[in-house]
């Protein structure tokens, strides 16, 4: 495949769903071929997935919960993500393989490494080639969306939500050179900043 799969992770409210909006704006201004989608609602079925969360009284178990983003992220990379690589696209996703491991292992307490064995199968082996974290204090994070209709994990008490945080760091301590750190913490402005900086010299070593 010929094109770049750059996702985004952090905690709810670390922005970086406004910064992939940016980040597509500016990659198409350097003449780049450029597509977004996000997990799980990246499809039909992905959509349903997270429609599921939200059904009065349903509440699944942890390893359920991972069997379900594993087999909307199939979907997505069978039906979205695979293709577009493979016109040579780049392919930004708020959201992919790490939120799994950060989520269902760290924040849950399933085994990271069974994640990590079942987003390989899940993902045929499509795994992103830079990973963009936004890190933020999750107490900032929630307070920032604290105006809006939260959802299933939104909702989650904040000592999850840094669990989560945790797992990210983990991640990002694995793989230093594909896992970049963002300092989410700083106006939107300065963090772009640091985002198109960080995005230039990927691409300028690949």
């Amino acid at each position: 495949m010929s094109g770049a799969l750059v996702t985004l992770e952090g905690v709810e409210g670390s922005g970086k769903t406004t910064q992939m909006m940016r980040l597509e704006r500016w990659l198409r201004q350097q003449g780049r071929k450029v597509e977004h989608t996000r997990e799980p609602d990246g499809t039909r079925l992905g959509l349903a997935v997270r429609h599921l969360f939200e059904r009065p009284g349903v509440r699944p178990e942890p390893l359920v919960e991972v069997f379900l983003f594993m087999a909307a992220r199939h979907q997505h990379v069978t039906e979205k993500i695979r293709p577009w690589l493979e016109r040579g696209r780049v392919v930004l996703c708020d959201r992919y393989a790490d939120a799994t491991v950060a989520y269902q292992g760290y924040g849950r307490g399933v085994d990271p490494d069974l994640i990590r064995e079942l987003n390989v199968r899940a993902t045929s082996g499509v795994l992103p080639d830079l990973t963009l974290l936004f890190d933020l204090d999750p107490a900032e994070g929630l307070r920032r969306i604290r105006g809006r209709r939260l959802d299933h994990f939104e909702r989650e008490a904040l000592a999850f939500h840094r669990r989560v945080r945790r797992g990210y760091l983990e991640i990002r301590r694995a793989e230093p050179k594909r896992v970049r750190l963002i300092h989410a913490g700083r106006p939107p402005a300065e963090v772009e900043v640091e985002v198109r900086a960080t995005v230039e010299d990927f691409f300028r070593g690949a």
